[in-house]
């Protein structure tokens, strides 16, 4: 058909006669879409911009923790004790994982997880965030970041080394796996080692992976460094020493306290048994026990040179005074107190060298006990430690009010009063100072503390002699004695109170002792809970003490003061009270 001749006017299509109006409608209604959409941008840019970008960044926008590095720990000579490093920590976002079994299988042998472990980490799909594994190796951080499981990811957080191990594990305790303090100086100063974390903005797609960089990054703020009066290698020798009596005297448990005499800054703090601070899987119960700080035990025959040092101190008595100590026993509100060995008549350095129950009774039975009582309160005895640190305990003194005749008694030889063996030795820190009471103190100081004075210096001296004399050959701590050095100091040997009766069977062997014995650099105290066999503490406490006196007086750099042979002593008990 030609289309010569026929106009676009002429087309009946185009020559239809529609209406002004509807043009017009047409026309208006578009522009109030355009006005609408406007009005709609104006509603979502300007004047609701706030409450619509909130909304975005809850899908999109992050904030990352930026980990803070966790304080070291140090000994008093700059020695880390406890240290963080980063280490890599796997998580995923089960909402975008690839699913591929076979790469899930890979993963899991990497992870040290079963597939149904796997498996039940990932089965949430809703959650964009959870761990895998914290704080992983390198290698298998390496070996899983080469599978390129698409929604596996690797973060950096910082994990806690302990450099001393076990020696040093109930000093410097231990962090959980989010770097928060549970036991020791971690927790006792966890608010200054943790440091403050810092913050960064990103947006992140649907697969968790960070695509943009928001700015405005709070950086975090490392924790300081925690210095201590330890000494690590005081430590650890003290700790050995003390792990082998244990185990020769197959024995519940043990402690030791190094402290040095002039300062009262504790070198060393050990217990047996222990635990590896970086190995969870062995946190039980009782290997946690910071024993020498937190188990109270009566001290036994340890708290005769107390009671004769007042005596003195008060002028009842003089070191010649002679004291009747026959039969051997002595019989007071229908309880026997009595000597393993009957002395007849001993003077008061005697008393002490032989460890006479019966002699320390009738001298502490010619004060009044209230003296008594304030002497035992100004060592420590019934007074909480001031320490920071977490489970110290105070012990029990009963108010002197109370005390019945009978026991005023058998507190002079060390029963019906408790301690620590923390408190024992800052009690001793009497006679190594002239009298003057030194707070021992964990932390390292700029000065001093000037301690508290509680008996004439004179006497604190005249005691120290009889403390020798206690570890002469005559003594019940020969076994104390130490090549090259002088030393004295007094053995403790109490049943165990099981109940309301005390054990015919179990023990605790202690010994407190100073040296050298003139001018005493350091004081020291061994306690061994429950030995087999030979339980006096002058056979199992003692050796302990004279290890590691020797030891750490040369450490030290402590002149020797005595010429001493080496001595072959016997296993045999020495047959004194203690």
């Amino acid at each position: 058909m030609s289309g010569k001749g026929v106009g676009l006017s002429s087309s009946p299509l185009l020559n239809t006669d529609i209406p002004t109006w509807r043009s017009k409608f047409i026309v208006a209604v578009i522009a109030l879409g355009f006005l609408g959409l406007a009005v709609r941008a104006l509603h979502v840019q300007v004047l609701h911009n706030a409450f619509y970008q909130k909304k975005g960044e809850v899908r999109f926008v992050r904030q990352l923790e930026l980990p803070a590095s966790r304080g070291r720990i140090l000994d008093r000579n700059g020695v880390v004790l406890a240290s963080s490093v980063p280490v890599p920590s796997v998580w995923a976002s089960p909402e975008s994982i690839d699913r591929s079994p076979e790469q899930l299988k890979q993963l899991a042998s990497l992870l040290g997880l079963s597939m149904a472990e796997l498996e039940d980490k990932l089965k949430d799909e809703d959650k964009g965030f959870v761990w895998l594994k914290r704080q992983v190796s390198e290698p298998v951080a390496k070996a899983i970041s080469d599978l390129k499981i698409r929604g596996v990811f690797m973060r950096t957080e910082y994990k806690r080394m302990y450099a001393e191990g076990e020696a040093a594990a109930h000093v410097v305790g231990f962090t959980n796996v989010e770097n928060i303090g549970q036991e020791g100086i971690e927790l006792a100063f966890n608010a200054d080692l943790g440091g403050k974390s810092g913050l960064r903005r990103v947006i992140k797609n649907r697969l968790g992976e960070v695509v943009e960089d928001l700015g405005g990054m709070v950086p975090p703020v490392d924790g300081r460094d925690v210095q201590l009066t330890i000494d690590s290698k005081v430590q650890y020798f003290a700790y050995q020493r003390l792990l082998e009596a244990v185990r020769q005297h197959q024995a519940e448990a043990g402690s030791v306290v190094v402290a040095d005499a002039k300062t009262g800054e504790v070198l060393a703090l050990a217990n047996y048994p222990s635990y590896n601070p970086e190995d969870r899987r062995l946190l039980t119960g009782a290997n946690l026990r910071n024993r020498a700080l937190t188990d109270t035990f009566e001290p036994g025959s340890t708290m005769k040179p107390f009671v004769v040092g007042l005596a003195l101190d008060k002028g009842i008595i003089r070191p010649d005074t002679m004291i009747d100590t026959a039969p051997g026993k002595i019989n007071m509100a229908g309880f026997t107190i009595s000597d393993t060995h009957p002395h007849g008549s001993l003077n008061v350095e005697q008393v002490i060298e032989k460890s006479s129950n019966v002699g320390t009774v009738k001298i502490s039975l010619r004060m009044p006990p209230k003296d008594v009582w304030e002497l035992f309160s100004q060592v420590g005895i019934g007074q909480r430690p001031q320490v920071p640190f977490p489970g110290a305990v105070a012990g029990r003194l009963k108010p002197y009010a109370t005390w019945r005749p009978i026991e005023q008694a058998t507190m002079s030889y060390g029963y019906g009063l408790s301690t620590s063996l923390f408190q024992l030795v800052q009690a001793y820190t009497l006679f190594a100072h002239d009298g003057v009471v030194m707070p021992l103190s964990l932390m390292s100081q700029k000065e001093p503390p000037s301690g508290t004075r509680a008996m004439k210096p004179e006497v604190a001296q005249r005691m120290r002699g009889m403390l020798a004399m206690a570890t002469s050959e005559r003594g019940t701590a020969p076994k104390a004695q130490t090549i090259g050095y002088s030393v004295g100091g007094k053995t403790g040997t109490a049943r165990k109170l099981e109940g309301k009766t005390y054990s015919t069977s179990k023990y605790r062997g202690v010994f407190v002792g100073l040296a050298p014995i003139e001018e005493p650099r350091l004081v020291v105290g061994v306690m061994i809970d429950n030995p087999r066999g030979v339980y006096f503490g002058g056979d199992t406490a003692a050796p302990v003490f004279s290890h590691v006196v020797q030891q750490t007086l040369r450490l030290m750099g402590v002149a020797p003061d005595k010429a001493i042979q080496p001595m072959l002593i016997t296993q045999k008990s020495t047959g004194a009270v203690e």
